[in-house]
């Protein structure tokens, strides 16, 4: 599917302390995001904060962005739900409105075996209508995807890609080739954790799902583009422009250091849900510093 390569941005989810989201701040990021020409946007991924969300808000969210998008830019949107009966009816909710996919993590408060997370994953693809992006985020969700289970998942029809993490930078170029070698042809293989992200992409994945793609997408796309186009050096040389963003990205996490970079860049005011706290003003002006020091151009 050719959504499913490229950039995949993922914006925040603009909401209040209630949990409702704020629809125009949201329709600003889409139409930043559209603007930019992603190749897809990921609404309420994990920076979209879904699961803090109630299945009302995140139809309205995904409502608000479609008809921003208004055709222009495929959404995937994140479906995952602690019952398989929630993840089914939010897929098929989703797949009512107009996504392009849904993206299910292994989200469980009991850990599960792997048998019981490829039961969750068939009957949402087979119940909930949508195809599917296996979403492997060991560090939230405390499960991690083992070769046997995505060679199984991707052999599910309607299961079509996986979004695999990228925490271990010495792996990236033997995990992306084991893991062609066990899915069919067509099944999109792409990576998280951005400041890993473009040597993932120089070594073959198909898609990068990025947080900072949902904020400063022109720098990810031109990352995104050199590396489709073989010219390694560039890529790497607009991902060492941004080392200030990764050296805060694991300072402070993703997560809060967006949702300051929102507010800089006059996209709009959020915080994000409690009990995650807004970063101190301390934090703020190290991410004030770190955007004054990157290229000219990339910070908007």
């Amino acid at each position: 599917m050719a959504f499913l390569s490229g950039l995949s941005a993922f914006p925040i989810t603009p909401s209040d302390r209630d949990g409702r989201i704020d629809t125009k701040a949201l329709r600003k990021l889409v139409t930043r995001l559209c603007a930019a020409k992603v190749d897809s946007i990921g609404l309420l991924g994990s920076t979209g904060t879904y699961i803090y969300l109630t299945r009302e808000e995140r139809r309205r969210a995904l409502a608000e962005a479609l008809d921003e998008a208004g055709g222009q830019t495929p959404i995937v949107v994140g479906v995952g739900a602690l019952r398989t009966d929630e993840a089914v009816r939010l897929a098929q909710d989703a797949k009512a409105l107009g996504a392009a996919a849904g993206l299910l993590a292994a989200v469980s408060y009991t850990p599960l075996t792997d048998d019981e997370v490829f039961e969750h994953f068939s009957v949402v693809a087979r119940e909930g209508g949508l195809p599917i992006v296996i979403y492997d985020n060991p560090g939230t969700t405390h499960f991690h995807f083992t070769p046997t289970l995505v060679g199984r998942l991707a052999k599910v029809p309607g299961i079509v890609a996986i979004k695999n993490p990228t925490d271990k930078s010495d792996a990236i170029d033997s995990h992306l080739a084991g893991q062609r070698s066990i899915v069919p042809e067509g099944f999109s293989i792409g990576c998280s954790g951005d400041w890993n992200a473009t040597e993932a992409m120089i070594a073959g994945a198909d898609t990068w799902y990025s947080v900072l793609g949902g904020i400063l997408p022109e720098v990810c796309i031109k990352i995104v583009r050199s590396s489709q186009a073989g010219d390694a050096a560039e890529a790497r040389r607009l991902d060492a422009a941004l080392t200030p963003i990764w050296d805060l990205f694991k300072q402070f996490s993703s997560l809060r250091v967006v949702y300051v970079l929102a507010e800089l860049l006059d996209i709009c005011r959020a915080e994000p849900p409690r009990p995650v706290l807004p970063l101190s003003a301390v934090a703020k002006r190290q991410i004030v510093e770190a955007l004054e020091r990157l290229p000219a151009g990339t910070a908007r």
